[in-house]
């Protein structure tokens, strides 16, 4: 059965009926090993709008966003329970390829991370690793236009990209991650390792972003799900079972969720009154 043609009430839905999605994950279990990390998570990431995920520590809020280009693929012991729609192809079908799916669903991590080299083959890299055949400097140029790095880095695209800033460092990472033009960027707390002036720079990057890209976003501050999401999904822990398994338990547009959430532990959270 389709994710589009599952019935749910709308107090539940994580994916509603009127939207237009770039991915459908129906998540029903994800497990490390024997651990349930993740139960009940269906999530979509709409096209050309920020969707938010929100949630304690250990809701399993990035567990979800790894999953959604198979990032967890890198960890021997994660199994998937679900399916993870893209352009409708499950991504976890058997033979699809995840490197490819790499390709079109880029990735943003916690900490910069750029690679030790040049700020131009950071950039390239992607590209080479997928034997692009265009015009490698004008969409290096491109993605670091795009990053908002350009004018700052154009006179020494031979220096390390380890030497430039913090803040810096992490546009390299988005540069580098939509050099391949991917249909969807996921970002992992992207700021919380940045000072309050680079993450207000990385911030109104991601607005621009979603000009071209559909964006997913975990953060731990939700302000800044105020600031920068169209759509916030709400993630918490179910520590019924004695271990600590997440859950998404409301999804809804970003000024309702938190000015009249639907469910009392999305109340809690976004009033500071979750222990």
């Amino acid at each position: 059965m389709s994710l589009a043609a599952v019935d749910i009430p709308a107090s539940d839905a994580g994916i509603l009926p009127d939207r237009d999605y770039a991915i459908r994950a129906d998540v029903s279990k994800i497990f490390y090993g024997d651990f349930l990390a993740v139960r009940d998570s269906r999530i979509g990431v709409e096209k050309g709008k920020i969707t938010g995920f929100i949630g304690p520590s250990g809701c399993g809020k990035s567990t979800v966003l790894r999953s959604l280009n198979r990032m967890n693929d890198l960890i021997p012991i994660f199994r998937l329970e679900g399916t993870v729609d893209f352009m409708g192809q499950d991504i976890y079908a058997k033979g699809v390829d995840p490197v490819a799916v790499r390709r079109y669903i880029g990735m943003v991590f916690q900490q910069p991370n750029p690679f030790s080299m040049s700020i131009y083959e950071n950039v390239a890299f992607g590209l080479r690793l997928n034997r692009f055949k265009g015009d490698m400097d004008e969409r290096v140029q491109s993605a670091l236009e795009k990053a908002g790095l350009w004018k700052e880095v154009k006179d020494k695209l031979k220096q390390s990209g380890l030497a430039l800033s913090g803040g810096q460092q992490q546009r390299l990472c988005i540069a580098r991650a939509i050099a391949t033009q991917p249909s969807v960027l996921l970002m992992d707390e992207p700021c919380s390792a940045l000072d309050p002036i680079a993450t207000r720079i990385v911030e109104e990057l991601m607005l621009e972003l979603k000009q071209d890209f559909s964006v997913a976003i975990v953060t731990h501050n939700m302000q800044q799900a105020v600031r920068v999401a169209d759509t916030t999904a709400f993630f918490s822990v179910d520590i019924s079972q004695g271990g600590r398994t997440g859950f998404l338990v409301e999804v809804g547009p970003t000024k309702q969720l938190f000015d009249e959430p639907r469910e009392k532990l999305t109340r809690d959270y976004v009033s500071g009154q979750f222990s």
